[in-house]
């Protein structure tokens, strides 16, 4: 039986602080057999210190491009522009699937180089339900974001803290005044972790999922101060707001976060911006007057790296530990080729999961 090579790789994005493995987690890997290099990030909100005492071996950040053909290279967010041919397996979030800015050169590279994207947002189980999310953690972040910027409290540039640093900030205070906040998608992960930080800020959301965003009624939704997005579409549904309804007179709404952030997706249920907005700048004024305002961060949980990594490591724990006979991964894989044949991409000489 071959042995598992997992390579840990460095996330090039300066504000990503976390990691899909955390250092006890990488333990139990290697203590069932898997070898896992890990490469130096001082970014990352462990150091590598911990997972070499965990019985990992270490390398330098970016090593990843020359590492052995048959290891497996994990991440969270997106590769550096090189190499043009990508050889190895690759785990982590790509967003090549739905038509996203630049998705057809990224599988283009997949292809010119033989290797392969084993999405993340497609290890899914066999009832189609994902495996191991971050979602909760956004909307979470998604939610507290939007009442800080709403009562004025926000602070820029963005630095990551902790839960119980961000609940106390959360905490209303005298002076506050009240607003009503809705959350679409509230049955979700995202959608849950939305209305648990608004509660914590003492304002319960009105909780929308299939069934109000199905038949919508943009004017009650125009009605709250207040909107978190947490639908992720999979399929074309009308845009829950449209230009035109930044300019009703009757909008109350203020402060848009969202959480999906599917700028640039055909299935973007919120066409009305262009851009993400950043750490630096987390807000975007998108009409004058009335004010509104919009949060639309594609990293939300790495502002609570270490509560969202100990989550999203404990879920992916499991899998890593069938890759090799796991169903879910031969789900990546299909939904991978799909793609490909989508945009009419020729596979290069792909080896067995």
């Amino acid at each position: 039986m071959t042995v598992l090579h997992l390579w840990l790789r460095h996330e090039v994005r300066s504000t990503e602080r976390r990691t899909p493995i955390v250092p006890s987690d990488a333990r139990r890997l290697v203590e069932s057999g898997v070898t896992l290099t890990v490469e130096e990030s001082p970014q990352r909100i462990f150091p590598v210190e911990e997972y070499e005492a965990a019985g990992c071996r270490i390398a330098p950040a970016g090593s990843w491009v020359s590492a052995p053909a048959d290891a497996v290279i994990l991440g969270l967010k997106e590769l550096p522009d090189e190499p043009a041919e990508l050889t190895h397996r690759h785990i982590y979030f790509g967003h090549a699937y739905k038509q996203q800015p630049g998705a057809g050169d990224l599988l283009r590279r997949f292809a010119a180089g033989g290797g392969r994207l084993l999405d993340l947002e497609y290890l899914v189980d066999d009832n189609g339900r994902r495996l191991a999310a971050f979602g909760f953690w956004a909307g979470y972040l998604g939610a507290a974001l939007a009442v800080l910027q709403h009562r004025g409290k926000l602070v820029a540039p963005l630095t990551p803290t902790s839960k119980d640093e961000l609940d106390e900030l959360l905490q209303p205070a005298a002076g506050d005044e009240e607003f009503t906040a809705l959350v679409t998608g509230a049955l979700g992960r995202s959608g849950r972790g939305a209305r648990l930080a608004f509660l914590t800020a003492g304002v319960e959301a009105t909780p929308w999922d299939l069934a109000e965003t199905r038949d919508l009624d943009r004017g009650a939704l125009l009605a709250h101060d207040v909107m978190v997005n947490a639908v992720l579409a999979t399929t074309p549904v009308p845009p829950f707001l449209r230009e035109q309804d930044l300019d009703d007179p009757a909008r109350r709404l203020r402060t848009l976060c969202d959480v999906t952030v599917d700028v640039g997706s055909p299935l973007n249920v919120l066409p009305i911006y262009d851009r993400t907005t950043e750490w630096t700048d987390p807000v975007r004024r998108l009409r004058k007057e009335p004010p509104l305002d919009l949060i639309a961060i594609d990293n939300l949980p790495s502002l609570l790296p270490r509560e969202s990594s100990t989550d999203f490591s404990s879920a992916l724990l499991p899998q890593l530990m069938e890759f090799e006979t796991g169903g879910p991964w031969g789900r990546c894989v299909d939904r991978f080729r799909q793609a490909c044949c989508e945009l009419g991409i020729a596979e290069g000489e792909f080896r067995n999961v």
